[in-house]
């Protein structure tokens, strides 16, 4: 019979060794065409013609090789009648995916593949043909693997048990044309293999089939019930593999980038950096990194590692680093991503393309790293081969972009607020709600390394299907007072300064005096119109090394100046060294409100656990702020119900109505009269929460969360649309939400609040201005009644 020469045929001769099953599998497993023999001759009767015009040419091919019946005990019979096996593969080899497709054929569960595609050869088999060793599975967890299938097998055949797959396999690769890794999906398809039983089957009861059943991953279990010496297996196995390098790179780069400090070690950044390389199949692509301050305009390395951009680095380096900033101030300006094909052609300026070409780069793709309204970062991919980044990659970096952003704005503001909380030795301070969890999972652990696993690890602590409230309490323009204050007393300090010098000027000709007078005075004229960053470090340490020196030096030698030197002394704060009045006040103003509020909520919150046991969080910075999770899994042997839910959300707005009357009357008793804004958060579905063991706290679980996190980091800031108005206000509550059925059950707690005289009349409702990432958030607001 013809054969289309396209088709590449794989057969070879295997040595004893690679033809045997696996030294631990637990079945005698034959190969035999037997079952594809019987495929065949059952569409002799096939209505379609063409079908069984195949069937019927096949069965006399067979009738004329008795070779290809029962067990085939020696595969050189199949090179020697490659023709005839390749007529029989077309049941399982379709001629038009041929050259497309992945897929080989092995005996029952062996390692040795006499029939292959051409990439199935490329991708899985080595020179003598044999499966190549997956990188992620070691030999015997594929041997174990593969004799849990083939009891299943048994079980559905024999006793005709129906069992869910094992799940997918996943096989990663190595592809040698370009140095790196591939992920493929593999099926292992069964359906030409028969299952003989030798002698009698073991009988089972319904209580033994159950048990097996549920006890699928128990292979010693499957032995005792099921002795593999009554049972052969004859026929061939199918493999499939589907190329899923994507899908699981951009998997892993999820999970790897919502870990905080993933950017902050140069081993997780270059396992980053090589995931990359395999998503783009570009062994010599570079990362780059870097985090982006907005005061500075500029993008920069903060003091640690998170910096690993290729570019920054050159810019810090090189005096002609202007060229480089036109890159980014493009950026900034069109935010679009920039991508480069070819440097050397590209519409860039020369010097500007030969210094990215000096760095190895011959074509790039430049992304900022959006969050919110803010740019935080920039993403850099370069490669040295022209032409291998185009727009076409841009489907791919647009997926994870979003995650790159998110991981460089977590690291760069929890660099330094890390809390250590382990029970013990591995966890403090844990909520008393959810203790009872972490001392299953201490117990757990105790018990692992008591059996001799000394590699054991504490085992992941989820909470699923939680409903998070969330609320804050902000001191209004608090960085705005807090550097006016700076301000006031740096002119207050060089003020005294200054009159020490002018006096000292009177009784010592020194030339310095009137070089140090000329400073403060400059310093002065300087602080009237306005502080820039970086005057409060220049000025006290200008002071400290050459001012103050000088005022001890004539506070010895010339009496008729120590009366203004002991003033000047009298006015400066002994510990810290230097005047310290109005920021005295104002940190004096913050901690009042601070503590107040805390304390109020401290109380309250030990109320609202008797109503129902949840997770709650505290945080103090300039205003508070508090999380709460609440739901049935957090809690050890209680029912859960949405009335306790509904009874939260009520002690929340009151708590809130109470902070507002709080703050608003301690105000005048304040050293710096302070502001504060109310906000709460609505979300009204469930989600997980996950305890971070790198960081030791609560976070919400999975990248479909993240939305949640980036309206909580936003919303503080948000604006009327229309307006721009903040949408926080003195003396008010505003009430974010993104459904409108989420605002109907805070509508009724807010009528119950206005009829008690808590809340003054009318509901402002609101739409707000986008947030980037965020559309359609609404609001509610309402005046709290001062008395």
């Amino acid at each position: 019979m013809a054969v289309d020469s396209s088709l590449s045929l794989a057969l070879a001769v295997p040595d004893s060794r690679t033809n045997a099953a696996p030294t631990s599998f637990p079945f005698r497993s034959t190969l035999s065409l037997e079952p594809l023999i019987a495929y065949w001759k059952k569409r002799e009767d096939s209505p379609n013609a063409g079908v069984r015009l195949l069937a019927e040419a096949i069965g006399q091919q067979v009738a004329q090789a008795p070779w290809s019946r029962g067990p085939l005990a020696d595969c050189a019979v199949l090179e020697a009648n490659c023709d005839f096996v390749e007529t029989l593969m077309l049941a399982v080899f379709p001629p038009a995916s041929f050259s497309t497709d992945i897929s080989g054929v092995i005996g029952p569960f062996q390692r040795y593949s006499f029939y292959s595609t051409k990439l199935f050869e490329e991708v899985m088999l080595s020179k003598d043909r044999s499966i190549k060793q997956p990188l992620n599975i070691d030999m015997a967890a594929m041997e174990r693997q593969m004799g849990l299938m083939a009891y299943h097998l048994v079980l559905n055949r024999v006793y005709g048990a129906e069992i869910p797959p094992l799940g997918t396999i996943v096989f990663t690769v190595p592809d040698y044309k370009i140095g790196l890794y591939r992920h493929y999906g593999v099926d292992f398809n069964s359906d030409f293999i028969t299952v003989k039983v030798v002698g009698e089957p073991p009988v089972l009861t319904p209580e033994q089939l159950e048990m097996l059943v549920h006890n699928r991953h128990r292979p010693e279990l499957w032995r005792e019930l099921l002795p593999p010496e009554h049972f052969e297996l004859e026929g061939f196995n199918l493999l499939q593999l589907v190329d899923i390098t994507d899908q699981e790179i951009l998997s892993e780069l999820k999970y790897d980038l919502l870990e905080r400090d993933v950017l902050q070690t140069p081993a997780r950044f270059e396992q980053i950096q090589e995931k990359l390389r395999v998503l783009f199949a570009q062994p010599s692509l570079q990362l780059g990194i870097a985090a982006y301050d907005e005061k500075k305009r500029a993008f920069v390395d903060f003091g640690h590692k998170i910096n690993h951009s290729f570019l920054t680095k050159q810019v810090q380096g090189n005096a002609a680093d202007g060229s480089f900033r036109q890159i980014y101030e493009r950026l900034l300006r069109e935010k679009e991503p920039l991508v480069l094909k070819d440097v050397a052609t590209s519409d860039l300026p020369e010097d500007l393309r030969q210094q990215i070409m000096g760095l190895g780069i011959n074509s790039a793709i430049l992304a900022l790293l959006p969050y919110g309204n803010d740019t935080v970062g920039l993403l850099e991919l370069g490669t040295p081969d022209v032409n291998a980044l185009d727009e076409f990659d841009m489907d791919k970096v647009s997926q994870f972009v979003p995650l790159f952003a998110v991981a460089v704005k977590r690291n760069a503001e929890d660099l330094q607020a890390r809390v250590q909380s382990i029970i013990r030795e591995k966890f403090t301070a844990i909520h008393p709600t959810m203790e009872w969890r972490f001392m299953d999972a201490a117990r757990n652990l105790l018990g692992k390394l008591d059996a001799g696993n000394r590699t054991a690890e504490m085992e992941p602590i989820v909470f699923e299907d939680v409903y998070p409230l969330h609320g804050s309490c902000d001191i209004r323009s608090s960085s705005t007072v807090r550097n006016e204050a700076i301000q006031g007393d740096l002119i207050e300090h060089l003020t005294l300064a200054n009159k020490v010098l002018k006096k000292a000027s009177e009784f010592q000709e020194l030339p310095i005096l009137d070089e140090l007078k000329f400073y403060v005075t400059k310093h002065l004229k300087r602080l009237h119109e306005g502080m820039l960053t970086g005057d409060e470090a220049n000025i006290y340490d200008s002071l400290k090394r050459e001012v103050e020196p000088l005022f001890e030096y004539l506070a010895v030698h010339t009496p008729e100046l120590r009366p203004i030197i002991t003033k000047y002394w009298s006015n400066i704060d002994p510990k810290l060294g230097i005047l310290y009045k109005r920021r005295q006040d104002f940190e004096t103003s913050v901690t009042t409100l601070n503590d107040a509020v805390s304390d109020y909520l401290d109380e309250e919150e030990e109320k609202a656990q008797q109503m129902y046991p949840h997770y709650f969080q505290r945080y103090k910075t300039d205003g508070v702020e508090f999380n709460i999770y609440v739901g049935s899994t957090l809690v050890e042997h209680k029912t859960f119900d949405l009335v306790f839910l509904k009874n939260l959300r009520l002690w929340q707005l009151l708590t809130m109505v109470e902070i507002t009357r709080r703050t608003a009357a301690l105000k005048e008793t304040l050293p710096v009269p302070l502001d504060t804004t109310q906000l709460i958060l609505i979300h009204g579905q469930p989600l997980s929460i996950r305890f971070r063991q790198d960081e030791r706290q609560f976070d919400v679980d999975g990248a479909y969360n993240i939305r949640y996190e980036i309206i909580k980091k936003r919303i503080d800031k948000a604006t009327v649309m229309g307006t721009g108005e903040r949408l926080t206000q003195p003396g008010t509550i505003a009430l974010v939400y993104a459904q409108t059925r989420e605002a109907v059950e805070y509508y009724e707690y807010i009528d119950y609040l206005q009829d008690r005289g808590l809340l003054e009349p009318g509901v402002e409702e609101l739409e707000l201005e986008e947030l980037q990432g965020v559309k359609g958030l609404l609001a509610l607001r309402v005046r709290v009644r001062i008395v």
